[in-house]
């Protein structure tokens, strides 16, 4: 059976509003689905600039400027879609529960550890209190947190620890059932145990839902990904199966980034 590709990045270039040049320059990218694709490379060469790219979280600041296609999968009719295209404010916001977002920095909000995984549920307009219950018990078991939270569900969840707050997080995203969940380096800010649970979980979510992280830990990428891209000044050098990116890369900036020879 083929591979089914969920979203496809195409002659793709973005440009801050600041900047005269271009960020990212003629990128082309498969993604594929319930697969976990892991971008590398040096700090500045684009790879949270294209990751918040695919879910278009640029728009909040305006004055960005897209060229190319960054195509979603229409899981209903089956069609390809440029999200490049989407225009109003509601269509962003759909997008945006397809592909959530895990960010560096754990950002709970300031309210009740129910309410942080309930939010995005009554903003996708379920009003069911016991529906929403269900959601948010299923998302919190499902990132792994339940057991450590069930008891205190409406306590702040600012009183948890980093890597607790990371998995709320998670089950914030989970909860809205995403196709593709995006992570900015979700464990950078952790202690190694947290990122042990953190990237555990990780892999137990490509079961339901395609993963595309942004990390600089090479030993992170080469564990957890199935796919690994590696990027330098804006431009997509290398993309292949993890395995062949560590083991057995075809560019020479691309072996010298990860066997430390960098620069």
């Amino acid at each position: 059976m083929a591979k089914e590709m969920i979203m496809e990045i195409k002659d793709f270039y973005f440009k801050y509003a600041s900047a005269s040049e271009p960020s990212l320059k003629g990128i082309n990218l498969p993604v594929f689905k319930n697969k976990i694709t892991a971008m590398i490379g040096p700090s500045g060469c684009g790879k949270s600039t294209l990751l918040r790219s695919l879910n278009r979280i640029h728009d909040l600041y305006p004055g960005h400027e897209y060229k190319g296609e960054v195509n979603l999968l229409n899981q209903e009719s089956g069609e390809f879609e440029n999200i490049l295209k989407l225009k109003k404010e509601n269509e962003l916001i759909a997008l945006r529960q397809k592909v959530g977002m895990i960010f560096q920095k754990p950002t709970p909000f300031p309210m009740s550890i129910f309410d942080n995984v309930a939010y995005g549920l009554k903003l996708a307009g379920i009003k069911n209190k016991s529906e929403i219950e269900e959601k948010v018990i299923k998302a919190l078991k499902g990132s792994a947190i339940w057991k450590e939270v069930k008891d205190r569900l409406n306590h702040s969840a600012m009183g948890l620890s980093g890597g607790q707050q990371q998995r709320l997080c998670i089950a914030r995203a989970v909860a809205l059932k995403p196709e593709i969940l995006l992570f900015d380096e979700p464990t950078s800010a952790l202690d190694p145990i947290s990122t042990g649970a953190i990237e555990e979980l990780i892999s137990e979510l490509k079961k339901d839902v395609t993963v595309v992280i942004v990390t600089h830990n090479m030993q992170q990428a080469s564990r957890l990904s199935d796919y690994t891209a590696f990027m330098y000044i804006g431009e997509l050098i290398e993309y292949d199966k993890t395995s062949k990116i560590f083991l057995e890369p075809k560019e020479k900036l691309t072996e010298d980034y990860i066997t430390g020879r960098f620069g």
